[in-house]
């Protein structure tokens, strides 16, 4: 589903190079915006890969560091040129979420909380359609319809037979998800029927909060845990917003909520467990 350079991962790596460029020089963000004549809160966006980077800041960037290698030199100004080009969400027009879309498909493992709705990688389309439309009441129905397709491409990473599957998906969700009625009562038959199938693949665990655990850590709000094939791509916790998406790096915040998370698996039902739960819902919608 990747195309062999995913633009968002560039950046994001790209943009750790040069911070490890400018600390080797001693250098602070203020110091480089006053030489370059940019403001400092640039520097810090090129650096967390959350703003696209030109050659040509490349260039001025090397300048200031004093990079002379010319390999070095070609090497980030390749991969400045390969971290402007536009994945495959592109074809879908302004997604929102796009950021974590490229994250998402260079991942290799993903950990997630949730605690409203079934994971995007693993709804079915009527169940995925009635969640669009229902979160965006001000969605028309092409808006509904083009994000919905987005999702379903999406989900070609968690196929068997995909070149480029996910490594891992582990997901813990507040029983919660199972029991809101989302679309009807036949698409809620169907989407848990579609977890109960998915929950058997072996790199695919599904474990759910019960009510009569009462308060959890996961109470707080949802996340996710994003870890990367390349040893340079550091861990990502994501967080989803209305208006914006939050991103944690450092690897204090990355500490905390791998031990968030594995609270949340001890507090879950078994893989086991969670499967016959989600069955016997399953089997009441469909009464």
């Amino acid at each position: 589903m990747s195309a062999s350079v995913n633009p968002t991962v560039r950046r994001r790596r790209l943009g750790a190079e040069l911070r490890r460029l400018r600390e080797l020089k001693g250098m602070t963000a203020e110091e480089v915006a006053g030489r370059l004549m940019v403001s400092q809160s640039k520097i810090s966006r090129l650096e967390n890969g959350r703003r696209s980077i030109s050659q040509r800041d490349v260039r001025d960037l090397c300048d200031v560091y004093e990079v002379t290698d010319e390999r070095v030199r070609a090497g980030l100004m390749e991969m400045a040129r390969e971290s402007r080009q536009r994945g495959w969400w592109h074809e879908f027009g302004d997604i929102p979420y796009s950021v974590y879309i490229g994250l998402e498909a260079e991942a290799s493992s993903i950990r997630a909380y949730e605690s409203s709705f079934v994971p995007g990688l693993l709804q079915t389309r009527e169940y995925a359609a009635a969640v669009v439309a229902g979160t965006f009441p001000d969605y028309d129905a092409q808006a509904v319809q083009r994000r919905v397709e987005v999702r379903m491409k999406r989900q070609l990473r968690i196929d068997g037979d995909s070149e480029d599957r996910l490594g891992s998906l582990w997901v813990v969700i507040d029983e919660a998800v199972l029991r809101r009625e989302v679309g009807s009562r036949a698409v809620m038959a169907d989407q848990l029927c579609q977890l109960l199938v998915l929950s058997e693949r072996p790199y695919i665990n599904l474990q759910v909060i019960p009510f009569s655990h009462g308060a959890h850590p996961g109470m707080s709000g949802t996340f996710s845990l994003m870890e990367f094939p390349e040893s340079a791509d550091s861990t990502v916790v994501y967080f989803e917003g209305v208006t914006s998406d939050l991103y944690l790096e450092k690897e204090a915040d990355v500490r905390r909520y791998t031990n968030l998370y594995d609270h949340l698996r001890a507090a879950a039902l078994s893989v086991a467990d969670s499967r016959s739960l989600m069955h016997t819902i399953a089997e009441g919608f469909k009464q």
